[in-house]
This record gives structure tokens, sequence and C-alpha cells, in this order.
């Protein structure tokens, strides 16, 4: 049942979630509404589990049991606060207030009244432990809660479906991550996106996961190494940013040191089930990893090499003046990942064909590590040589770059001539990646590797939003 749900979920995310997203908020409150009153049930009728809330009876329960239980039992009661993580992956949708609203109105006094409830459960009916959630229901509700459990289940795994999109889209804009399809499934909501290769490689590592472990117990492991690690991070990642924005570093490492720790007792806690599922999420985040470390320092080693052939700017314009250029009509846009010189298919166009349109521009998207950046300042241009124009397009990282839209923001601007735009065709350089032999780059498998990736990004062309029928590649060999 679990494989045909997993499925069912991620055949339909082409189609997007704006339709049935409708019904994610309803589903979810009634859900928490649920989980608080069946907690308040069992609170009821035993009250004295509201002393739990005392952090002195754990440290009693500790002093009793050992230094061993109560390490395993710190990374058991660590997987009651799992998914409030997977509520970030989202923030750059929605925003910290109504985040911090749901997670503090509804969410954790839902959960907490619940776990309260299960607790006094099983101090009534210890032979409940088997199942505490389920026996806190009547025997008439267990089919209706199992189906509503079950939509709840399936609406979180679509959040995590949607935030790994989204997070994915972002890591390309980086540049952590190769150009991919990225489909827009909503036409007014910006956020609404599927992503192809991305859905079908998480759904191929779901699945495996689920026959793999079998159950939720054996996934337990996984899932709290997982979660602790990745608060980990988000921990010293929150004080590298804090540090950058100018923030007192004593302040920083006493704030975020304090919360590190308790992110490390945890997944130390966690760390004793490696063996027992543990080491699934260490494998996945260390193939990504990799993927993502290799293509960074491939695209870096690429500009290295396009830098020593690219030619400047003066010099450029300076042979055009000894070359006898047969003039095309028409304005020919060149696609460039450098803000200066001249890009390698430009000149090698130049050089072959003894040819050049009558207007040039060289083009280049930047994203920027903020979300959005506004229309007016979308476009700069500067003007090389009469008809011949640079221009710079930035793009906030939450946004899809354009080409087309970021020209017309420069026309609109009056930073271009309208009839710049008129009879255009765009070249875009392909690079066909030839590992080096020497030990002066990557190592030879990271080499190859991103030239597997290379070889099957998304052209750049459709990436940027551009035109089949415009495009002209021109391919150049490069070595790294």
């Amino acid at each position: 049942i679990t494989l045909v749900i997993l499925v069912g979920l991620f055949l339909v995310q082409h189609k997007g979630v704006a339709a049935i997203g409708r019904v994610f908020g309803p589903v979810m409150l009634v859900w928490f509404a649920v989980l608080g009153l069946l907690g308040i049930v069992g609170i009821v009728d035993q009250p004295a589990i509201l002393t739990a809330a005392n952090p002195f009876r754990a440290l009693d329960f500790m002093s009793h049991a050992g230094w061993h239980v109560s390490f395993v039992m710190l990374g058991a009661a660590f997987l009651a606060v799992t998914g409030g993580e997977a509520m970030y992956a989202d923030l750059g949708h929605f925003g910290a207030l109504p985040i911090r609203i749901a997670w503090f109105v509804l969410v954790l006094p839902a959960l907490v009244l619940n776990y309260f409830g299960q607790g006094a459960l099983l101090i009534a009916a210890p032979d409940a432990l088997e199942n505490p959630f389920f026996r806190l229901c009547p025997d008439w509700g267990h089919l209706p809660l199992i189906a509503l459990a079950t939509m709840a289940t399936i609406i979180a795994s679509q959040a995590i479906i949607s935030g790994v999109f989204s997070l994915t889209q972002q890591s390309i804009q980086l540049g952590f991550l190769p150009a991919m399809r990225i489909v827009q499934t909503a036409r007014d909501e910006r956020g609404q996106i599927y992503v192809p290769a991305v859905n079908w490689l998480l759904a191929m590592a779901t699945l495996t996961a689920v026959v793999v472990f079998g159950s939720s117990d054996a996934l337990a492991g996984a899932y709290g190494i997982a979660v602790s690690m990745l608060m980990g991070i988000t921990t010293l990642l929150a004080a590298l940013i804090a540090i950058r924005w100018g923030y007192n570093p004593v302040l920083v490492f006493a704030v975020n040191g304090f919360f590190l720790a308790i992110d490390l007792v945890f997944f130390a806690a966690n760390s004793v089930k490696i063996l027992e599922g543990g080491w699934f999420p260490l494998v996945l985040a260390g193939l990504v990893a990799v993927m993502m470390l290799t293509w960074k320092k491939g695209i870096e080693l690429v500009e290295e090499a396009r830098a020593a052939l690219r030619l400047p700017e003066d010099v450029f314009l300076a042979s055009l003046q000894h070359r006898d250029l047969l003039r095309l009509p028409g304005t020919a846009a060149f696609l460039s990942a450098a803000q200066r010189g001249i890009p390698l298919h430009l000149s090698r166009f130049v050089e072959r064909n003894h040819a050049l349109m009558e207007r040039i521009l060289i083009i280049t998207a930047l994203y920027e590590e903020t979300p959005i950046v506004p229309k007016d300042q979308r476009a700069h241009v500067t003007i090389l040589a009469p008809d011949f124009y640079r221009v710079i397009l930035r793009y906030g990282f939450m946004e899809e770059a354009s080409i087309p839209e970021g020209l017309a923001c420069a026309v609109e601007a009056r930073h271009l001539p309208p009839h710049v735009l008129d009879d255009m065709t765009i070249f875009v350089g392909h690079e066909t990646i030839i590992p080096r032999r020497d030990k002066r780059g990557m190592a030879p498998w990271r080499e190859n590797l991103f030239a597997f990736m290379q070889r099957n990004a998304e052209r750049t062309g459709a990436f940027f939003g551009v035109p089949t029928r415009q495009v002209v590649e021109v391919g150049t060999e490069i070595e790294i």
C-alpha cells in the first residue's frame, strides 16, 4: 500500500499542487485539532502526566537509568521533534511570520498535548505500549483516524517534495548543480515548480528506502541521523550568516554555540544507530555533496580555461578594424558566463565565418544572493562600440532567469533601443569537456563525472527561456 501511494504521489507531481493544494490547509487543521483533542482525553484521565513538563523528572530518570540507557533514550526522544526542520524548506515561499504563527499557535501545542496524552495512557494501561497513538482513539474512530493520518502524511510528503524542487532550483542558480529542466506548474505562483529529473531520482531513493527498511521503526535510525545532522548544520550556517551580517562574533558564538552543543548531544545519541539505518542518509548526503562540489569545481576550471582563451574587448574591437567583414542584417546576441572579455563563440564565429551581424549584444545572466531583484534593477547596459552592447541581467535566487524578459526590461528602461531586438539570433557556446591527463585539475574520476553531468545538463538556451528557433550553438572543446 505504501509503495502504491508513493508511486501515485510522484506520478502527479508534473500536474502541480495548485488544485489539490486548496485542501492541504483544512486537512492539516483537522489533523492537528484531532491530535490535540486525543491528547486532552488522555490527560484528563491521568492529569499526573503534566508533571512530565518538569525537567527535574528527566534528570531523575537519567540518574537512575545510567548514562548508557539515558543516551539511547535521547536518540529515541529526539524523534518527537523531527518534522519541524522541514518547515525551513518552505521559508522562502511563506516568510518567517506565517511559519512562526503556525508552529507556536497550532502545531507545537497539538503535538505536546498528544504526546502527553500518550504518556497518560501508558500510565493507566502499560499494555498500550505497542501503539499508544491509536489506542488513544475509541475503536469506532480507528479507520477514520488511519485515513486522516494517511492524508496528513501525503501532505507532509508533498511539502518535502516541493521543498526539494525549490532547493534544487536555488542550487542550480547558485552554481552547485548543472542546469535542469524546470517546469512552472502555475501561471500565477512563482514557487510552483516541477523538476522532472529530481522527481524521479527522489522517487527511486524513497521507494528503495521503503523496500530495504520495510517499516517505519527500521527507518527511525536513518531519520534521527538525518535530522540531527541537519539541525547542527543549520546552526553552523546561521552563525556564519550572522557574522557576515555584522553581529558581534562573541555573541554569535555564545548563542549558536549553546544550540550547537544541544544539537551535537542529540547527534551523538543518534549516532549509535548508524548500523541500524543511519548509514542510509549519510550515503545519500555523501553522493549529493560529491556531485555538487564536483560541479562547482568543474565550473571554476572551465571558467579558468575560458579566461585564458577569451580576448579583451579592446583587442577584439581593434581587430575588427583590420578585417574585411561581411555585415549581416539583424542582431546577434551571444550568451556569456563572464562580465568581461569576448565570449569564445563570438570570436570563433568571426574567425571562421568572416562575418558579423549589424548589431551585437553580449548577454550575461547573474544570480544574486537575494530572493528577488526588482525589475528596474534587472538590466545594466554598457555600450562597447556603436551597435555593440554588453548587457548584464540580474536575478534573485527565487526567480527564473529569462533572457527575453530581461531584454524587454532593458528596452523598457531605455537602456537599449527597441530596434535592437528585431530579427535577433541568439548564439550559445556549447563546450565539450575533455579531462586532462595531468594533475592540474581534479582527480580523473571527478573530471569524468563533471563531463558526464555537463553532457546531460539542460541546454543553456532552454534554461534561459530562449525560443528554440532563435538559438544557434557554437561548439568548443575545453580541457580541464
